[in-house]
This record gives C-alpha cells, sequence and structure tokens, in this order.
C-alpha cells in the first residue's frame, strides 16, 4: 500500500495495533527485519532507530502478516486494516516455473 510519510498516517498505524490489544513498542535492537515479533504476548518490537518512512513500512509489512481480530477495532481502524489487506501483493502460485506467455500459448 502507498502510504504517505506523514507522523499521523504513523499514528493511523500505531492506533490498528493498539485497537487489536498489541503492544508496539520501539526499542533498541539487532533485529534483522527491523521488527520482531511475540505473538503469544502480543507484542511488536520495531527498531527505534529506524526513520519516519521505515516505521510505516514496517508497520504495515507486520499488519499483513498478524491475524488480528477485526471486531476489536474502531471504525476507521478498520477501515484502514481492510485497505492494508487488501493492497496486499498476493504471491503466485507457480513462482516463475512457466512464463505467462507460454501458458497463454497452448
Amino acid at each position: 500500500m502507498n502510504m504517505k510519510v506523514t507522523p499521523n498516517n504513523l499514528s493511523k498505524l500505531e492506533k490498528i495495533f493498539d485497537d487489536a490489544k498489541y503492544v508496539l513498542r520501539f526499542e533498541k535492537g539487532t533485529f534483522t527485519s527491523g521488527y520482531c515479533i511475540l505473538e503469544h504476548k502480543k507484542v511488536v518490537v520495531v527498531n527505534k532507530f529506524l526513520n519516519l518512512e521505515g516505521r510505516i513500512n514496517t508497520l504495515l509489512d507486520i499488519l499483513t502478516t498478524l491475524p488480528l481480530d477485526e471486531e476489536q477495532l474502531t471504525a476507521e481502524s478498520h477501515k484502514l486494516y481492510k485497505q492494508i489487506i487488501n493492497s496486499k501483493p498476493v504471491p503466485d502460485a507457480e513462482q516463475g516455473d512457466i512464463a505467462p506467455e507460454a501458458d497463454q500459448a497452448e
């Protein structure tokens, strides 16, 4: 999802985590991906040294992988969450095994 890099949009993403009862923390750490998720404790730790754009992109990535209870989200958060989920790229089932042109020619 292409989201403008603004502090307000970061706050909206943080609110989704808050509504879903996840603790979102910005901490110092050596995360290869820039974040760490402790699903059973509902804690998400994001590298505090990421800039605004990095934080937004990381939170977007995390939201597409976390199972959230959508009933807990407020109307505004639910609408944004749905937009994020719907814009998630769909991976190809055969990822590069057969070229699309060859498939159509047969």
